[in-house]
C-alpha cells in the first residue's frame, strides 16, 4: 500500500524509515528539530542482521564502502591480561559475514544519499514538533524517531516511560593512530573500549562513575595497560563527547498508537493519523551491547516491510502496525534489558566474582 507519512527525527532510525517508506511508494516528509544534521559521533557496530536490513533498504553497498570488519577482540583486566574473547568469530561464522564498524557520520551520509536519490523527500530542519495530533491530522502515518526524549512518544503514550539515569558517565572519541589491541578492559566500576573505525584511527569509549574533566578521566585510567593512557594523551579533549548514560524506563506496552489521546485537540473533522515509534523513541538503551543503531535499523526495516505488504486503507495500516509491533517490540526490549544488565555486570566493583565468571566464557 502507499500513503502519506511524516517522520519526526532525522537520525539513523528516522532516515532509514524514510528510505523504506519511499521505496514502498509513500510520500514522505522528514522533520528535524535541530537546525543542522549532527555530524559528531564515533563508531557504530553493525551486526549482520542490520547489514541485511540495510541491503533491503538499498544502502548496504554505501555502508561497506566506509566500514571495517571487527575481529579478534578480547575482554582484558586493567593490567592487560586477556580474560575472554568477544564472540565476533561466532557471529561471523553463523551469519557468513563479519560485524562491521562504521563512523557515525559515514552511516548518516549513506542514509542521506539513499534518501536524496529519490529527489522528492524534504528534510525540514529547525522544526520542533509540539502538537503531534495536529501534525497527524490529514496524514496516514506519523513516525516518532525523535530519540529518548521523544515528543511523539509523550504525546501518544504519556510520560510514564522516559529517560532514566544509570549512574555512570560515558566519554567517546577517536584517536589518530591504530591501536594494536581491540576489545574492552574491565576494571572496578569503570571500563574502557577500543575498536577500529577506519584505517589509521581508533574509536575509544570509556565509562566511569564520575569524571567531569579531561584530567579526571585521564586519572581514572592512569596505570592501565597500553595503549589506553596513550590514547587519552594523544587525543584532543575538545573532540571528546561526554554524556550521562540513560535508558528508557519502564518499557513501553506498545510501539504503536492507533489515534489521538482522549484529551487531545485536533482540527474539526480531521482524523489523526496513527503513530509508530522507532529507535530510541521506542527503546533507548545503554550502549553496552553496541546494538542501538542496529535496533533502529531493524525497526525501520520491519515497519516499512509491513506497510509495503499491507492492503490499502486505514485497516491495512492498522494491521501493518500490529505486525510491526509483534515483530520488533519484544525483541528490541530484550536487547535493551540485556544491555542494561551487562552494564551492571561490567561496571560492578565486585571484580573478583565478575572476572571469574568472564573467564568461563567460551574462547
Amino acid at each position: 500500500m502507499t500513503g502519506t507519512a511524516t517522520v519526526v527525527g532525522a537520525g539513523i532510525g528516522g532516515l532509514a524509515t524514510a528510505i523504506g517508506l519511499r521505496r514502498a511508494g509513500w510520500t514522505v516528509t522528514v522533520l528535524e528539530r535541530r537546525t543542522e544534521l549532527e555530524r559528531y559521533g564515533a563508531a557504530f557496530g553493525i551486526h549482520p542482521t542490520a547489514q541485511a536490513a540495510l541491503d533491503r533498504l538499498g544502502v548496504g553497498d554505501a555502508l561497506r564502502d566506509h566500514a571495517v570488519p571487527y575481529r579478534d577482540a578480547h575482554i582484558r583486566t586493567p593490567d592487560g591480561r586477556p580474560m575472554a574473547r568477544l564472540p565476533l568469530e561466532r557471529i561471523e561464522s553463523k551469519a557468513g559475514r563479519p560485524e562491521l564498524l562504521i563512523s557515525r557520520p559515514y552511516l548518516l551520509d549513506a542514509l542521506l544519499a539513499g534518501l536524496d536519490a529519490f529527489g522528492d523527500v524534504p528534510i525540514k530542519l529547525g522544526e520542533r514538533v509540539t502538537d503531534v495530533d495536529a501534525l497527524a491530522a490529514g496524514q496516514d502515518l506519523v513516525i516518532g524517531a525523535d530519540g529518548i526524549r521523544s515528543a511523539v512518544r509523550t504525546a501518544r503514550f504519556g510520560d510514564r516511560s522516559g529517560p532514566r539515569r544509570v549512574g555512570t558517565v560515558a566519554w567517546i572519541g577517536i584517536a589518530d593512530f591504530e591501536s594494536p589491541l581491540h576489545g574492552e578492559t574491565w576494571g572496578s566500576g569503570r571500563f574502557f573500549g577500543l575498536t577500529p573505525v577506519e584505517p589509521g584511527r581508533t574509536n575509544w569509549y570509556a565509562t566511569v562513575p564520575e569524571a567531569t574533566t579531561a584530567e579526571e578521566l585521564r586519572a581514572s585510567f592512569a596505570g592501565w595497560h597500553d595503549p589506553i593512557p596513550r590514547i587519552l594523551d594523544a587525543t584532543d579533549p575538545a573532540t571528546w563527547i561526554r554524556y550521562e548514560m540513560r535508558h528508557l524506563y519502564p518499557a513501553l506496552p506498545s510501539f504503536v498508537s492507533a489515534g489521538a489521546r482522549p484529551a487531545s485537540r485536533v482540527p474539526t473533522g480531521a482524523r489523526p493519523a496513527p503513530v509508530a515509534l522507532v529507535g530510541d523513541a521506542a527503546h533507548a538503551m545503554t550502549p553496552n551491547l553496541g546494538q542501538g543503531a542496529c535496533t533502529a535499523i531493524l525497526d525501520a526495516d520491519a515497519l516499512t516491510r509491513a506497510l509495503a505488504a499491507a492492503p490499502p486503507g486505514p485497516a491495512g495500516i492498522a494491521g501493518a502496525l500490529r505486525a510491526y509491533d509483534a515483530e520488533r517490540r519484544r525483541s528490541a526490549q530484550r536487547t535493551a534489558f540485556g544491555s542494561r544488565t551487562l552494564h551492571r555486570f561490567m561496571s560492578t566493583e565486585r571484580t573478583r566474582l565478575r572476572d571469574a565468571a568472564v573467564r568461563l566464557l567460551p574462547g
